[in-house]
């Protein structure tokens, strides 16, 4: 029997994780500004299905092996962070796409965005949270299957949002330097979001 108190509930809880500041929503918003709505669409793809699958897999069995192996979180951990590092420095070097541009600026693909979510420790922790704080919501395996799809709806919501935020500073954001200095800025931000991470024991 379905919940639905805890439906709304949880509703609350995923639009409140979703939608503030994290690596995928300052990711998404940078390169709306430098690549446009259309040519991010594969990255929104990516976040939305690739957290979704993660939430299913976690679900259904994955978070036990990381509760039976806590050095496997320690290594998601770090592995998380050198590549949230990594895609900081991308970031904080492009410049402005170029119509026609086929060098090293251009959007993240699909498999990139949905790969990301294993190691995005942010992610993992909604996901967690989501699966273990509201599986009551339904029986075993409707409940995932729920979770699943709720944190799909909300999550593509919330990754259009910021695209749209993206896409809406392109006006103001029309000079190389301008844009390189929102390159910058979104790269500390994504930097700056590895804090709570790299706090946690």
């Amino acid at each position: 029997m379905i919940s639905q108190q805890l439906t709304i509930a949880f509703i609350v809880f995923g639009a409140a994780m979703l939608f503030t500041p994290g690596p995928n929503n300052i990711m998404l918003m940078a390169s709306g500004l430098n690549y446009g709505f259309r040519r991010t669409l594969p990255h929104v793809a990516g976040v939305t299905l690739g957290f979704s699958f993660l939430v299913a897999v976690i679900g259904l069995g994955l978070g036990a092996v990381f509760a039976a192996y806590p050095v496997l979180h320690t290594i998601l951990k770090y592995a998380g962070t050198a590549y949230l590092v990594y895609l900081s420095v991308m970031i904080a070097r492009s410049g402005p796409a170029e119509t026609g541009n086929t060098g090293e600026g251009r959007p993240m693909t699909f498999l990139g965005a949905a790969m990301f979510q294993w190691v995005n420790v942010k992610g993992w922790v909604i996901a967690v949270g989501a699966v273990t704080a509201y599986a009551a919501i339904a029986a075993y395996p409707l409940n995932i299957v729920m979770l699943s799809v709720l944190l799909f709806v909300i999550g593509l919501g919330s990754s259009l949002s910021w695209v749209v935020l993206g896409t809406s500073l392109q006006p103001l954001v029309r000079s190389p330097r301008a844009v390189r200095i929102f390159n910058i800025v979104m790269a500390m931000l994504l930097l700056a979001s590895l804090y709570p991470v790299l706090k946690e024991p």
